[in-house]
């Protein structure tokens, strides 16, 4: 498998991003990551997903690690500082789960919180459901784990379309536009900074078209064993949606009511806050993260 890592001076002088990168390396690909903060706590494993990176949470790690918090924020395959397979057909859905599997288990990490979104969450979902014992509470935020019951609603079909067809695929743009205020010129650089060129981009432009939205996907039977393990999750399961998300909005209602663990939990909706609400809300999201960890 052929992939390209980014030149480092793509991600000189990012704003508000003063984190030591580290890297992992599985087989012929690296994984980058970002790991701040006291190394004896529990973690705190924050999941972005498509078409961002690790920079998505520079505003909330700063605030775990005050609170006492290991943070760790990974970049997939294809993403941020980790290595780009340039083959759009080298991305599926399960060599992302395996990827990230064979990544946490190499740095063997136990007691996690997880806090995923988009495709963090189709990925991370299925990391706490497969490796359970490694995961003490979840967070879930504009996200899902789809069985293919469904094709979604217009504005994703919109998005699939635009993210195989278009020319122009502009990543920086791309998150701006799923915000609820445009962002500075620096943050859009800094999300354009892992795609020097469009051979880069070819895991972004394939995570659309990977979310299962008929039954015989080839994800939706891992999927749908997945969610035979959230049924019976009895660890802490929060949700923290944003109010203007037309991607994902009304998708925590299912895991309210499904998974045992969300039970009584003081789930939260975050007020003001677009598809990425680590942009528009970071600091307000990650006192609900912590707040919840302290009450369970």
């Amino acid at each position: 498998m052929k992939a390209l890592p980014t030149p480092d001076h793509r991600f000189e002088h990012l704003p508000d991003f003063p984190f030591t990168p580290r890297y992992l390396q599985l087989d012929t690909l690296r994984i980058h990551y970002v790991d701040e903060g006291r190394r004896d706590a529990a973690p705190v494993l924050l999941m972005h997903g498509e078409p961002s990176w690790s920079f998505l949470y520079r505003h909330m790690i700063p605030l775990f690690v005050a609170a006492g918090h290991r943070a760790i924020a990974p970049d997939l395959i294809g993403f941020g500082r980790s290595d780009k397979p340039v083959r759009r057909s080298d991305y599926t859905y399960q060599r992302h789960v395996d990827w990230m599997t064979q990544w946490l288990l190499q740095l063997d990490l136990h007691n996690l919180t997880l806090v995923c979104q988009d495709w963090g969450s189709l990925i991370g979902l299925r990391l706490a459901a497969e490796h359970p014992e490694r995961f003490a509470r979840i967070v879930l935020a504009n996200g899902g784990l789809p069985t293919g019951q469904g094709r979604g609603p217009v504005a994703f079909r919109l998005w699939q379309m635009f993210a195989a067809r278009s020319p122009w695929f502009p990543i920086g743009r791309i998150v701006s536009a799923g915000c609820r205020r445009p962002l500075p010129a620096a943050a859009r650089a800094a999300y354009d900074a892992p795609f020097p060129d469009e051979r880069y981009k070819q895991g972004a432009r394939a995570f659309p078209a990977l979310v299962p939205t008929t039954p015989n996907d080839p994800a939706a039977p891992a999927n749908r064993k997945a969610w035979d393990v959230l049924r019976r999750w009895e660890k802490p399961f929060l949700t923290a949606f944003s109010d203007g998300d037309p991607i994902t909005r009304g998708l925590d209602r299912a895991f309210r009511r499904r998974i045992p663990g969300a039970r009584d939990q003081r789930h939260t909706t975050i007020v003001g806050a677009g598809h990425f609400l680590q942009e528009d809300r970071g600091p307000e999201f990650a006192r609900v993260v912590i707040d919840f960890i302290a009450a369970t």
